[in-house]
């Protein structure tokens, strides 16, 4: 381990003894869960209100970490080599012991940020972020607990769970104009899958024209700018990045093939999107009551990673019915946009280009870049023309065998049947209530009600992980009641603006930044500034919406594994090799698939003719589910929410993580912030305090404080 203090060296020969544990117990947190520092995320804190943990025993400092089951193993005793002398002038030494492997366990010192003397980086009132506080005389033994910090250097995204001290910009960091603007503009580039897919799924599926994908597109735009910007200043304050959520592709899918719907004549995308936009509005209210009332900090004792692993995951693995189906319909397209983003994001994810892993980070802009070079080059060379038939698909084609024939690929494999980009004004500003005074239904809102609550545990999952990432330390549960409180008041300005689902914080964001290293807010607000900017101009919209829809689903086939692999990577934080929590993690997938499946297969005959496409049929299932009482809307209700694979995944995570018996570190319980600590500690007050002093708002408000 690094000392910078000759007074805290051990003396060659005989080992000092190691001090009381009694001087220096466990900090508040520790006594309450048992974790470890580097599995909980938390690190030693200051002076200014919790004291240090009690150094480990030998054992437990040579222990290798165990990623799999996130705990320690611990390793045979080695004999304790003689150290060397101590350096010149207190210089930065590391002193390796021989037991240790250094492939695994790297000791990190933040000479960059810490002035070169001290362990931890401090903040403007000479108190440590991350490490003990600077105020008063060191001593020998304390400060070397202090500094007894390991960090793992995992391989790739250092996803170990403990907080990165090699993030190249943590949270209030501000290096310049420039560097803010190069690294906003990337973190946007890269989730770029995330952005834009929502809206080419969801307005072709209510029967929209390209030019009505067009403005659907232009208005996220804006609307996922406005929204971040009010987050990352009056919600959480973490880097996050809001916008429209997979969560709510599901229950937006099933209101769009409900039955009313399905006889409609004329503008059918207008009517549906009003009915959308007044179960968005009501849901969230919802969710802004939950936030803001306090009831999130009660219900944040009933989420574990337990709880947050299955949910996320199954809301990626319900859309298997979608996703390569769709790739199917030109296979030769949409299964080489697939190879070549798994090539980049696997294969080539080590290749940097000026200190940047390019193809890491834009595997899912870079795949789609080449795969529609490749297919604009195959039409205009006439590979997907045929003689006598219309890129079009006019009347004529039907009638026509041989137009009948290859209708699927002129239709499907050709980048040219969209005028989007064509139709699409240069300048555009979306505006509140543009498809008209939203239509607010009971029955469909409750449904978008069940639905939030799901969106509030993504949340809670993206929070805690994130400020691992950027932050000091974790949010307390104010924070994160203010955060969910704040989407939902986004949550409420997107259905207002017509964007077809609820806004919340994307999920693929905390791999983001753990893969680029780049946490700084400042950066994420000026990238939500250049999106508004983008977002003005309707060519840019016209562009988005005129990628082939093969391409969409190719690209879906990747976010969505992205996401349910993101979901289960919430285990870390717990012991993922306990048997009760491989039961309850295998039970809630295994169910989040049959459950739904035994709803959406109830009442369909093998030869029932449905009027939907086959990869629309799951949600259709208000028309014939199980649920068939004299109550039209109770039907609608359960058959719709039992009907959704995230619903049933929450149902039986919550209920048997809270049931059956386990220790606190077994089941990973997220560990937040104390407030009246995070009140002395100036780190975690700049981290989270409103600005302008908005805080005063919420004094009076125990829970939605800091």
């Amino acid at each position: 381990m690094s000392n910078s203090d000759p007074k805290a060296r051990p003396i060659p020969g005989k080992r000092p003894p190691a001090p009381e544990s009694a001087a220096m117990p466990p900090s508040s947190w520790a006594k309450k869960t048992g974790f470890r520092p580097k599995f909980s995320g938390e690190t030693n804190a200051s002076d200014s209100g919790q004291i240090s943990l009690p150094p480990r025993p030998k054992e437990q400092r040579d222990a290798q970490p165990d990623l799999e089951a996130g705990r320690v193993k611990a390793t045979p005793p080695q004999p304790l080599p003689v150290p060397p002398p101590p350096a010149v002038n207190g210089a930065d030494t590391v002193v390796a012991l021989p037991s240790e492997n250094k492939d695994q366990t790297v000791v990190k010192r933040r000479r960059d940020s810490d002035g070169g003397s001290g362990g931890a980086k401090k903040d403007g009132s000479g108190h440590g972020v991350n490490g003990a506080g600077t105020n008063g005389p060191p001593s020998g033994p304390r400060r070397a607990a202090a500094r007894n910090e390991e960090v793992i250097d995992v391989e790739d995204d250092g996803f170990a769970g403990g907080r990165h001290t090699h993030m190249k910009y943590e949270l209030r960091d501000t290096p310049g104009l420039v560097p803010i603007g190069l690294y906003g503009f990337q973190h946007y580039l890269s989730m770029l899958g995330s952005l834009i897919l929502i809206p080419l799924v969801v307005v072709p599926a209510m029967g929209g024209t390209y030019e009505d994908t067009s403005t659907v597109v232009s208005t996220v735009l804006f609307v996922s700018g406005v929204t971040t910007l009010l987050h990352t200043s009056f919600g959480s304050r973490l880097p996050l990045i809001q916008g429209p959520s997979f969560v709510y592709l599901a229950p937006a899918l099933a209101i769009i093939n409900s039955p009313e719907f399905q006889g409609l004549n004329g503008n059918n995308f207008k009517h549906i999107m009003k009915e959308l936009q007044g179960a968005i509005i009501i849901a969230s209210a919802f969710q802004t009551i939950l936030g803001y009332s306090g009831l999130m900090s009660v219900l944040l004792r009933l989420i574990n990673p337990v709880v947050v692993a299955p949910t996320i995951a199954a809301v990626g693995l319900s859309f298997y019915s979608y996703g390569f189906p769709r790739v199917g319909t030109c296979l030769e397209i949409g299964v080489v946009q697939i190879l070549l983003v798994i090539m980049f994001s696997l294969y080539l994810r080590k290749i940097s280009v000026f200190g940047h892993r390019i193809f890491l980070i834009y595997a899912v802009p870079l795949g789609l870049a080449i795969t529609w070079a490749a297919a604009f080059l195959l039409t205009e060379a006439g590979v997907y023309s045929y003689k006598g038939c219309d890129a079009n698909v006019p009347a004529s084609n039907i009638i026509s065998d041989h137009c009948r024939k290859h209708v699927s690929r002129i239709k499907h494999c050709r980048v040219d049947t969209s005028h989007a980009l064509k139709s699409s004004p240069w300048f555009r500003f979306p505006y509140p209530l543009q498809w008209g005074t939203p239509v607010f239904e009971w029955k469909m809102a409750l449904v978008m009600c069940a639905v939030s609550i799901i969106s509030s545990v993504d949340s809670v999952g993206s929070y805690h992980a994130s400020s691992l990432l950027a932050a000091s330390r974790p949010p307390t549960p104010g924070v994160v009641s203010r955060g969910i409180g704040l989407e939902g008041l986004c949550s409420v300005l997107a259905g207002l603006w017509g964007t077809g689902t609820g806004s919340t914080t994307i999920t693929e964001n905390v791999h983001t930044i753990a893969v680029t290293k780049m946490g700084s807010r400042r950066a994420v607000e000026l990238g939500a500034c250049a999106l508004i900017l983008l977002s003005l101009i309707g060519k840019v919209g016209g562009f988005i919406a005129s990628i082939p829809e093969v391409m969409v689903a190719a690209l879906l086939c990747f976010m969505w594994a992205m996401l349910a692999a993101l979901g289960l990577s919430n285990l870390r934080y717990s012991e993922a090799g306990s048997s009760r929590n491989i039961i309850i993690v295998g039970l809630s997938l295994f169910f989040s698939l049959s459950v739904p499946s035994y709803f959406q297969q109830y009442g369909i005959s093998p030869n029932t003719n449905l009027s939907v496409p086959s990869y629309l049929q799951p949600y259709i299932v208000a028309t014939h589910g199980p649920f068939r009482s004299k109550y039209g809307g109770l039907n609608y209700f359960l058959n719709t929410v039992l009907s959704l694979n995230m619903v049933i995944a929450f149902l039986v995570a919550v209920i048997l993580d809270n049931t059956v018996p386990g220790s606190k570190q077994e089941r990973g319980v997220y560990v937040w912030s104390e407030t009246e600590v995070a009140r002395r500690e100036p780190a975690i007050t700049k981290d989270y305090e409103l600005p302008f002093r908005v805080g005063r708002i919420f004094r009076w408000v125990k829970w939605v404080g800091l």
